[in-house]
């Protein structure tokens, strides 16, 4: 089923008031950067309840289970189209999976201390049958539904027009008031300084290491309202909310993982960082020495390297190709240098291999990826939880797109109060100056101080 809806409703308020119903919103914060159009949708999903829920514990591998889960309910038609458009989502399944989903996929990665209680699930997939899609491009929305789901766009018409009753006024969110905390400047120094002896020793040729930020409240935390100032502070063309229970996941990420659309699959690398300047002619000055920066350019090849033989497992051999290379993208806060890698699927490769290929993406954890994970493990000595995992969705037909997990921060309310997280880190090499690094951390963590007005 497929229905034009003439007015959009407002997908956010939808989220807010029924966060069950409702629990994942995909959107295109930033649909265009530096004149290219790199979002287009969003989709925020309708839930008819059924979960698959990872549990490192259980002995139950979480991507097999998704793989035969899908392989049950998936059938073998295309998605329907409706005029000129051809909608990225029509039913499926939303897929969230912290770092440490990683072990499902690598089994030799050493553990890490236990938190706790970590703030969302390993790992999670849940049932979205129907969704309301809107496309930014043509300014339409659609409510879409499998076959079978018609109950849940009757609903969905009923909670639009109840909203639509209430006729609430927008209202800025207000800030929580939170006390906030960062790992030490000196735990951040001296991971760089063990890395460096890593790489002397030709352990890695480059790690991603993070640092971690805390914040308390005494109060509730509301998700929909944080997320809210969370796109205006640090506007993303990968944002997404997930509300599970009393948790959510609030993400601004300028990363995509992979996408599958019609047969091919593609990743967007991110490696190469500077904070933006006040002035706009610095900033240009910044913008160019970062892509002319011999460093950030040997780095940045290394990882699309990297993100070549990681496509090489699931696409076939002479499809792969780099379609953009070297570009920069500018965010609020940052200036980045981006390439996308691209190449078409062998037959027969499903969703959940193309998430085992990929994932995690090796822009955040270095290179080879396997040992640059343990090392992560021993200097973060913590998990990483959501940071640098990645959410997104899966459709009946196989299409896919996920980012990757970083400008996110995790959410708990609990009794009276909340408690929220979020990392922020930079690739190590060789020639790294420590306290540069750990200036850029500080830049990436800017937008989300600032939503929590923390900054």
């Amino acid at each position: 089923m497929l229905i034009n809806i003439a007015n959009a409703p407002d997908f956010l308020a939808l989220a807010q008031h029924f966060p069950e119903r409702y629990p994942a919103l995909f959107e295109s914060a930033a649909p265009q950067l530096d004149g290219k159009a790199i979002g287009r949708y969003d989709i925020l999903a309708i839930s008819n309840g059924e979960q698959l829920i990872g549990d490192l514990k259980s002995g139950i591998n979480f991507f097999d289970a998704l793989a035969i889960w899908i392989e049950d309910i998936s059938r073998p038609e295309s998605l329907p189209s409706f005029g000129h458009t051809s909608l990225p989502f029509q039913g499926g399944w939303v897929v969230y999976l912290s770092y440490e989903s990683a072990r499902w996929i690598e089994p030799k990665l050493i553990d890490t201390p236990s938190e706790p209680r970590p703030l969302l699930p390993v790992a999670l997939a849940l049932r979205a049958p129907a969704a309301l899609v809107f496309d930014r491009k043509h300014g339409q929305a659609y409510l879409v539904c499998e076959p079978g789901f018609e109950a849940l766009v009757r609903q969905c018409e009923q909670d639009c027009m109840l909203l639509a009753r209430q006729k609430q006024a927008a209202q800025r969110p207000e800030a929580a008031n939170l006390t906030i905390s960062a790992d030490p400047d000196e735990q951040f120094l001296e991971s760089v300084q063990r890395i460096q002896a890593y790489l002397r020793a030709g352990d890695v040729f480059q790690v991603n290491i993070s640092r971690a930020w805390h914040a308390y409240s005494h109060a509730p935390v509301a998700a929909a309202d944080l997320y809210k100032r969370l796109r205006k502070a640090n506007p993303a063309p990968f944002a997404a909310l997930l509300q599970y229970g009393d948790a959510a996941l609030l993400s601004s990420s300028p990363e995509r993982l992979v996408q599958v659309q019609n047969g091919v699959a593609q990743t967007r690398p991110i490696a190469g960082t500077r904070a933006r300047a006040q002035t706009k002619h610095e900033d240009e000055q910044l913008k160019a020495s970062l892509v002319g920066d011999p460093k950030e350019r040997a780095e940045h090849i290394m990882l699309i390297d990297l993100e070549r033989n990681d496509l090489g497992r699931v696409c076939q051999p002479g499809s792969i190709e780099v379609d953009e290379l070297l570009g920069v993208e500018s965010y609020t806060h940052v200036h980045h240098i981006v390439s996308n890698v691209r190449g078409e699927l062998r037959a027969g490769v499903g969703p959940v291999e193309v998430l085992k290929a990929l994932f995690p993406g090796g822009t955040i954890t270095g290179c080879p990826k396997v040992r640059c994970m343990e090392i992560i493990a021993e200097l973060e000595g913590t998990p990483r939880g959501a940071y640098t995992g990645a959410i997104g969705f899966i459709n009946r037909n196989g299409d896919m797109d996920f980012n990757i997990l970083i400008r996110s921060i995790e959410l708990q309310n609990h009794g009276s109060g909340a408690r929220l997280s979020f990392r922020a880190g930079a690739g190590i090499v060789a020639d790294s100056i420590a306290e540069k690094e750990l200036a850029e951390t500080e830049a990436k963590a800017k937008g989300l101080l600032r939503a929590l007005d923390c900054d």
